[in-house]
């Protein structure tokens, strides 16, 4: 068996600090909560998605050094040495990636930070429709999540860069109380995975709320 190599907290950390510049140089985020994010030990960082920005933005905000697992498709040309470089997962979406899994479950076992688009893929941002595999990696670890709301970075198009927000326009970003996404038994199995995944649906979809009516969006 081939052992999948861990991305290393360092090249996260490289990759935080790119993220400060870029983030805080071209918009105006505003951080909520970022004091609930527990300072050491593995957790799940469970994002919305309605914008390509939201992973960087996150990446540049949160106050730990985070690994993202991210869709193959988008480590083309000089980007996939790149976002190996700086500690980000390649994932299969359209199979069982065993490689992802198992580096994914290795930065929680180091103590890392995993970050996750639990809705699979980009959308209205809502949590309405969650993937199973933020469950299993939250049951399978022990790992508490950590909801993140991002808000206005797909309100409107930028003038310049039609993909991107407005430059210097605000983006909210709103890190919620940490959870425990299993009922305390560990196991494993699909009724325990699905009763996870609905008690995280209720977790996140609540947090989105709180988070709408602090920032007003």
């Amino acid at each position: 068996m081939t052992l999948v190599p861990v991305p290393s907290q360092r090249g996260a950390e490289v990759g935080r600090r790119i993220g400060v510049g870029l983030m805080y140089g071209l918009w105006r985020p505003r951080v909520l909560g970022a004091w609930k994010v527990p300072a050491t030990g593995p957790v799940i960082f469970a994002v919305n998605h309605s914008h390509n920005i939201d992973g960087p933005m996150v990446m540049g905000v949160a106050p730990r050094p985070t690994h993202f697992l991210i869709k193959k498709e988008a480590f083309v040309g000089p980007l996939d040495p790149f976002l190996t470089g700086i500690g980000q997962l390649k994932v299969d979406r359209a199979t069982a990636d065993r490689g992802a899994i198992s580096q994914a479950l290795g930065v929680l076992a180091d103590g890392g930070v995993l970050g996750i688009f639990p809705e699979g893929t980009r959308g209205e941002g809502d949590f309405a429709a969650l993937r199973a595999g933020l469950a299993y990696f939250a049951v399978r670890s022990g790992a508490p999540i950590v909801p993140v709301a991002v808000l206005g970075s797909a309100e409107r198009p930028g003038r310049l860069i039609k993909a991107l927000p407005p430059l210097r326009s605000r983006v909210d970003v709103v890190f919620g109380d940490p959870f425990e996404a299993g009922d305390g038994s560990g196991r494993r199995t699909r009724a325990a995975l699905d009763a996870a995944t609905e008690r995280i649906r209720k977790q996140l979809t609540s947090h989105l709320e709180n988070a709408r009516r602090l920032t007003g969006r």
